[in-house]
């Protein structure tokens, strides 16, 4: 099985936070489409006749295309990949742009999950941090999508917002379960270099919550969402039984998957790569029957430290027998040395052959899964 990601990069607005290859660039849309399918059929076998099982359309605003948009991408992937085994098919889209016509649209489409940007239902915040919608406009979209049908639902959650208290995170969060979606994702917020918001910071016109703040939010995180009835399957991601994130999952077990798009990756289980970050250079370049982007083939050392980083994340963690298999057995005595400290200290819990965070740990997980990585 494999994944195909279609970056989306067209923006009314950009976002204070936001680091993500973005435009406002929306006349050259319809170029944009011919190079996307161009790229598309040009990287045919990538995926070596894997049979799709996911289809995520990030962006960027996936919800800035028009029906006829998505009908000529879903025509080219489904002429040159095919879509019988796809089992989830994902739009990422903006509160503001789901008014009813444009769901009822959606319904006519492939789509059957869809995942929305909501952020915080905390006015100001949300002005701050320049989401184009309302909280009220957030709560009606997830409505909208429920009444057509739609019953694969994710929101996006960002803590650790400029002026957070525990009590607007809370707040945040109840509003939230008030809205009985199937999947809810939660992000501390990171300040990019570069971006509007990080601008701020270093102008002192915000400042960033501290240390034991960002703690508490994360516990009342957890402990919220599993009194919710969430089950916390990823560090950031939660879903009720059943609607964990397939599309995601994957990448934490490294299955194949082809992304395209300018700025787009994609990952073949021996090596990475990326598209050019431009949606000029992207298309002049697909309109020459080339391709913009850099290559990575990953040695051993990185392919361990990727397994630690992306299995440590997720609530099964990893087999033992799973890593000597891959790795071989000088890569199991090293994990097996290193994690010992953090078993003893209750922060890992080893069961039999497997070995994951425990509730303390993941509190503590970027230090843990940095000292299990081999120093390259």
């Amino acid at each position: 099985m494999a994944g195909i990601y279609i970056h989306v990069p067209f923006c009314k607005t950009r976002c204070a936070y936001c680091d993500f290859y973005s435009t406002t660039l929306s006349e050259l849309k319809s170029h944009y489409l011919e190079a996307l399918c161009h790229e598309l059929a040009m990287r045919h076998n990538y995926l070596h006749n894997e049979p799709i099982n996911t289809l995520y359309f990030g962006g960027g605003t996936p919800s800035q295309l028009s029906e006829s948009d998505f009908k000529k991408i879903f025509a080219c992937i489904e002429k040159e990949y095919g879509l019988e085994a796809c089992r989830e098919i994902t739009l990422e889209a903006n509160p503001d742009d789901l008014t009813k016509d444009y769901v009822e649209m959606l319904t006519t489409l492939p789509f059957n999950r869809i995942s929305l940007g909501i952020q915080t239902f905390h006015e100001p915040t949300l002005r701050l941090i320049g989401r184009r919608h309302s909280a009220i406009q957030a709560i009606e979209a997830v409505h909208r999508c429920q009444q057509q049908g739609f019953t694969n639902i994710s929101i996006d959650l960002i803590y650790g917002l400029p002026g957070e208290t525990p009590k607007l995170w809370k707040e945040d969060l109840q509003k939230a379960f008030s809205l009985n979606v199937q999947h809810i994702s939660c992000y501390h917020l990171t300040y990019e270099q570069g971006t509007r918001l990080w601008k701020m910071l270093q102008n002192h016109e915000i400042a960033e919550v501290d240390e034991d703040t960002s703690v508490e939010l994360f516990r009342i995180l957890c402990q919220e969402m599993h009194k919710a009835g969430y089950e916390h399957y990823e560090i950031s991601n939660f879903a009720i039984p059943g609607y964990r994130s397939r599309h995601n999952s994957a990448y934490w077990h490294e299955v194949p998957y082809l992304g395209a798009g300018p700025g787009a990756h994609s990952f073949d289980g021996r090596s990475r790569e990326w598209n050019v970050s431009s949606l000029q250079k992207y298309i002049e370049v697909l309109e020459q029957d080339k391709r913009d982007f850099e290559q990575e083939t990953l040695d051993t050392d990185t392919r361990y430290n990727e397994f630690i980083m992306t299995r440590l994340r997720t609530c099964e963690g990893f087999s033992f027998s799973d890593l000597q298999h891959r790795f071989g057995k000088v890569y199991y005595d090293y994990c097996s040395l290193l994690a010992k400290p953090y078993i003893n200290r209750g922060l890992l819990i080893k069961k039999e052959d497997t070995l994951r965070l425990s509730r303390e740990g993941i509190f503590v997980s970027d230090e843990i899964i940095s000292d299990l990585m081999k120093i390259i």
